[in-house]
């Protein structure tokens, strides 16, 4: 589940996101997505342009404007339709497993050269209107991983009342902190370390409200 203006959980790029059957419409909608996602990791945002992706995509530049009128437009489509999929994160049989499985698509996400989740979360600190489809993007991961933690409280490792969004934070943010802040070399013990420190600390109770922990 991956593209944040916060930090958040799994990593499914927009890039391979499914995207609706529509026709002519919907096959011009993917020549102009891939045009975009595959200029922006190439030249940056700041080449990014409506008439550049027109020519990549072999799109009359009048269509793209009239459908998306700017860049920006276009980064929340794509980002938009990255939530269009049937992504759900991994059933392992533990909570430790379930939070290393989804940081290990999160680190993969951001760590993969050339890495479009990062792109994407980069440019959409340049748009308003991009930002806004982000935000949308990772309250529809943070929705689905939520059965992460139900799964965990139902098997008695985690007690019950524990915050869902807390916990996935506590897993992901690690990844997330040295991918996309730092920028360190990969690690590939990272996403389980941190999801064996959330595990640990949801068993304990950790992200019980205030008033529920002992």
């Amino acid at each position: 589940m991956s593209p944040g203006t916060e930090q958040a959980p799994p990593a499914v790029t927009p890039a391979t996101a499914r995207r609706r059957p529509g026709g002519r419409s919907a096959h011009v909608r993917a020549r102009v997505h891939d045009a975009l996602l595959a200029l922006l990791v190439e030249q940056g945002f700041d080449a990014l342009t409506v008439d550049a992706v027109a020519t990549r995509a072999r799109v009359h530049r009048t269509t793209v404007y009239r459908r998306w009128r700017d860049v920006g437009g276009l980064l929340a489509d794509v980002l938009d339709a990255a939530g269009d999929d049937d992504w759900r994160p991994a059933d392992t049989g533990s909570l430790r497993g379930d939070l290393t499985a989804l940081n290990e698509e999160v680190h993969a996400a951001l760590t993969v050269e050339p890495s479009v989740t990062g792109a994407l979360i980069a440019a959409s600190f340049r748009s308003t209107e991009a930002a806004r489809a982000l935000r949308r993007f990772w309250e529809d991961r943070y929705a689905r991983c939520e059965v992460i933690v139900e799964r965990a409280v139902a098997r008695g490792d985690a007690p019950a009342g524990s915050d869902p969004r807390a916990v996935l934070l506590a897993a992901t943010s690690p990844v997330y902190h040295h991918a996309v802040l730092l920028r360190t070399p990969p690690e590939p013990t990272l996403p389980a370390v941190a999801a064996h420190a959330a595990a640990v600390a949801a068993t304990a109770g950790a992200f019980l409200p205030e008033g529920g922990r002992a």
